[in-house]
């Protein structure tokens, strides 16, 4: 197997493409960290379906929210596990 021609020149500058290029080229997904998939939401295929989620305003009171935004990165993942968690105790009626 030849060794395939670098995409920038001396000075940087990205060549034109071919389709040998193209078949090299491998999904966001499957080249970079776990974490940095997850921090900018990468879609993984329909292997990966996630249940879908909807965007609302609610109303929580302040402590609620400090104790959860103080757990860092992913609080809104862990609010709405334990509420899902909350749901499968009780009834919501």
């Amino acid at each position: 197997m030849k060794k395939p021609k670098p995409l920038t020149d001396k000075e940087g500058e990205v060549r034109e493409l071919l389709l040998e290029d193209m078949k090299r080229f491998r999904p966001a997904a499957e080249m970079l960290s776990p974490s940095l998939v997850a921090k900018l939401r990468i879609k993984q295929g329909p292997s990966k379906k996630v249940l879908a989620k909807e965007s609302v305003t609610i109303q929580l009171s302040r402590d609620v929210l400090q104790h959860f935004r103080a757990s860092g990165p992913g609080w809104q993942t862990r609010l709405d596990a334990a509420l899902r968690e909350w749901l499968d105790a009780h009834s919501p009626t």
